[in-house]
């Protein structure tokens, strides 16, 4: 399985092929592209694979980054398991359109990297997700034609500061995007059969215990749909992300609520794709 990510060594940003020894830097190479961003926008991740392919590490120290630092457009979906709805207590019937909120690149890290509880709010909880990475731009994308419109698979912890996104009648923005709540990672692994979503799995674990575990296929708004519903009303665009839910199972809606809190560690695991990790520490003032 080919991986590829954004990295850091000593303050310089590279992006490459993930090993089990190291980092295959890329970026160099490949000039046109000055990130994985623009790797994505140029449909060209079949030429790093190519040119990944027996070379040679170039980094053994290394710090794993949010896997596209310079994301233009990180679209969420919320409530989208059923037992999620369930969770919410409110005798709703499951919602016809999906729930649906934008986060930004700077509320995110990269694997093995902390995340950041700010003073202001001792509420920062996990969500375990499957995030895809558009391919190709469209508009009024068909579900039949939804996946060949993604280019890579990567996960997130879509990380949630729960007070804040109650501090108005409509609202989950100011919430949602804390600096460094949340990560997305370890890595891009290559979109080339439906199985790789059909068949995924998301577990989400803190400290060792999991606390989410469910399938996509149990969706209330699948992936397809996702993509078919989004791109009706603006144009997806190639490096686009779309996070796409998850599972029941959240700190918050635990009895009592158990928040995140410095020392823990926070892994979300999807097969086929890879596990995330993160530990949490406060905000340095």
């Amino acid at each position: 399985m080919m991986r590829f990510t954004t990295f850091s060594v000593d303050g310089r940003f590279y992006y490459g092929a993930v090993t089990d020894e190291g980092m295959i830097a890329l970026n160099d190479r490949f000039p046109q592209w000055p990130t994985l961003r623009d790797v994505i926008e140029a449909g060209g991740l079949g030429e790093l694979t190519k040119e990944a392919e027996g070379a040679l590490i170039t980094h053994k120290a290394f710090q794993f980054e949010m896997v596209m630092p310079n994301a233009r457009r990180i679209l969420c979906v919320g409530v989208n398991f059923p037992d999620r709805n369930a969770e919410y207590k409110d005798g709703s019937e499951q919602p016809k359109y999906m729930s649906l909120f934008p986060r930004f690149a700077s509320g995110f890290t990269g694997h093995n990297q902390p995340l950041i509880r700010p003073p202001e709010s001792h509420q920062l909880d996990y969500e375990g997700e499957v995030a895809i990475v558009i391919g190709k731009r469209g508009r009024r994308i068909s579900q039949e034609a939804a996946y060949d419109h993604i280019a890579a698979l990567t996960i997130c912890n879509e990380g949630t500061i729960r007070d804040w996104v109650r501090h108005a009648k409509f609202n989950v923005t100011q919430g949602k995007n804390w600096d460094k709540s949340g990560a997305i990672g370890p890595w891009l692994v290559p979109f080339t059969d439906a199985s790789q979503l059909d068949d995924a799995r998301i577990v989400t674990r803190v400290n060792g215990e999991v606390r989410q575990d469910d399938k996509l296929r149990r969706m209330m708004h699948p992936i397809r749909r996702e993509i078919e519903y989004i791109s009706t009303f603006m144009t997806l665009e190639a490096g686009d992300i779309i996070v796409t839910g998850t599972p029941t199972g959240s700190g918050a809606r635990l009895d009592p609520p158990q928040y995140l809190k410095p020392g823990d560690i926070v892994e979300v695991e999807v097969n086929g794709i890879g596990t995330l990790r993160n530990m949490i520490e406060d905000e340095q003032l």
